[in-house]
């Protein structure tokens, strides 16, 4: 586990950090994402890139390998949580996204998504850190999650593998059940191979002889 001192963060923020002067909404988020990029640098976060969402973001993603992402959007702000969630389809990393936006409308279908924490108004310093710690250990129980469960489907699928092999061992050798998977166990040994895979091996001779 990577200590929270030494975290890699990638931030995704507004495209310009110096709008129009006379953009009123763009000067507060602008100065809103100053702010939070300070409060990580000042709580010791290694932020090794401010990204803006386009098209590039995936290859970029993929350079940096970062260990955490940073949302800087609102939370209306659909087109940069797609493109941040599709940027990490195939190497999951968590997503914290930090937002001023009071309506959380959108909160259900943001977690749903892909992200880890979704923070209203969370830019006071001393609760980054906390807010941090807690989304990535969120993120690596689910992980471990989804971990247990795919091993648990591949230990099905396994064991289904080899009943279906037990069973045409004895259809075609009239075999009893204990011999056939006698016969299985012996044969993954001798080869050194897993059982699962003897037995899909010999589904796949059949299959092939009909």
């Amino acid at each position: 586990m990577t200590p929270s001192h030494a975290l890699r963060l990638v931030v995704i923020a507004p495209d310009s950090l110096s709008p129009d002067a006379s953009d009123t909404e763009a000067m507060d988020l602008a100065e809103r994402s100053r702010a939070l990029r300070i409060g990580l640098l000042e709580n010791g976060y290694n932020v090794i890139a401010v990204l803006p969402t386009d098209p590039f973001l995936p290859d970029r993603l993929a350079q940096l390998q970062p260990d955490m992402i940073i949302v800087d959007a609102e939370s209306g702000a659909r087109d940069t949580l797609e493109h941040v969630v599709m940027a990490t389809r195939d190497e999951r990393r968590p997503i914290v996204l930090f937002t001023n936006d009071g309506d959380t409308t959108h909160v259900k279908d943001a977690v749903a998504a892909g992200v880890t924490a979704y923070i209203v108004a969370g830019l006071a310093p001393e609760r980054i850190r906390p807010i941090l710690d807690v989304a990535m250990a969120r993120f690596q129980h689910e992980q471990a999650l989804r971990r247990e469960l795919a091993d648990a489907k591949s230990e099905l699928r396994e064991r289904k593998t080899i009943e279906r092999a037990k069973g045409l061992l004895m259809q075609r050798q009239g075999l009893t059940e204990p011999q056939a998977y006698e016969k299985l166990r012996k044969t993954a040994m001798d080869r050194g191979l897993r059982l699962a895979d003897v037995a899909q091996r010999i589904l796949d001779v059949a299959d092939l002889l009909g």
